[in-house]
């Protein structure tokens, strides 16, 4: 990278608010210190608004803000002020010890803790400008902790399998059997609700006991060897989405809330609060039929806001 932009500031010396304000965005921000008031990043567009942007708080308060472009006297000299490496180690030790020490009994505390291990990560992600191969072991390792507590959650939860992606005609899967594994979670509750709104109206849900129980004139879904399964990077409601080629508004934020509450990832800003609904929903309702409907309503709600663009943060 031949060009970065600097931060030249003063702060006013008579208000702490602005200072410590100022200070905690140009850290957020992941701007390194180049020297006594004056802070680097890569010149890309994004960090050249969140310059302007600090740089305008900042003068609005009394200080003084001046933005320059700066080229490194040599090659790689700057880039070695933004390496993420302790950070990624701080946090793939914690994924570790978390991993380790999962079991039935510890495993809502975990899940909390991979919660906030990923939303950790994923802000570290923002102002890693410079990925190598540190934050890849972490968000892997992140991966298969998630995993490794959906195994816990719902046993038999699907392989992926590497196949292509049949486009489906909706006409064709009218007044079908619908079967996947009973106590469903996520993904299941998810597909069960995208057939009966989208695809199959007068659908009939089976809870199977097994895989092996599902009825051989029944689609299958989300279970090794089903008809709709985890397909490549998908869980069974995005490959659900592709087969079918839906589209509405929201409900690709929807798909990514539900890919990453079932396999993990990018965790979207209202995650943790729709995860703790479902399984407070799960934990108080027996009937799987009655947990799909309490489960509708939600996904019902999310579509809607989503749809509208409303922000869950």
């Amino acid at each position: 990278m031949n060009t970065w932009i600097t931060l030249i500031i003063s702060l006013p010396t008579e208000n702490a608010t602005a200072r410590m304000r100022a200070w905690r965005a140009l850290k957020s921000c992941g701007a390194a210190v180049l020297h006594d008031g004056v802070y680097l990043l890569p010149d890309r567009p994004e960090c050249r608004a969140t310059f302007a942007s600090i740089g305008k708080d900042i003068q609005d308060t009394g200080g003084s803000a001046l933005q320059l472009e700066v080229t490194p006297p040599s090659s790689g000299l700057f880039e070695t002020m933004f390496d993420r490496t302790a950070d990624y180690a701080s946090l793939l030790d914690e994924i570790k010890r978390s991993h380790l020490a999962l079991n039935s009994a510890n495993l809502p505390e975990t899940q909390k803790q991979l919660r906030k291990l990923q939303k950790s990560l994923a802000n570290l992600g923002e102002i890693d400008f410079f990925p190598a191969e540190a934050a890849r072991q972490t968000i892997a390792a992140a991966q298969e902790l998630q995993r490794a507590i959906t195994e816990l959650l719902t046993p038999d939860e699907p392989r992926a399998i590497e196949a292509a992606l049949p486009r489906l005609a909706i006409s064709d899967f009218q007044g079908r059997s619908w079967a996947t594994r009973q106590r469903p979670w996520v993904d299941r509750l998810a597909s069960a609700w995208l057939i009966r709104r989208y695809i199959d109206p007068q659908a009939r849900l089976l809870w199977l006991a097994t895989p092996a129980d599902c009825p051989d004139d029944a689609l299958g879904f989300d279970f090794d060897g089903a008809r709709f399964t985890h397909v490549g990077h998908r869980v069974s409601f995005e490959v659900l989405l592709a087969s079918f080629e839906i589209k509405a508004p929201g409900l690709e934020r929807l798909a990514a809330l539900v890919h990453f509450l079932d396999v993990g990832g990018i965790p979207p800003a209202e995650a943790g609060g729709i995860e703790a609904v479902l399984a407070g929903l799960r934990a108080s309702i027996s009937d799987d039929d009655q947990l799909l409907a309490a489960a509708s309503q939600i996904f019902d709600g999310l579509l809607a806001s989503f749809a509208k663009g409303v922000s869950h943060d």
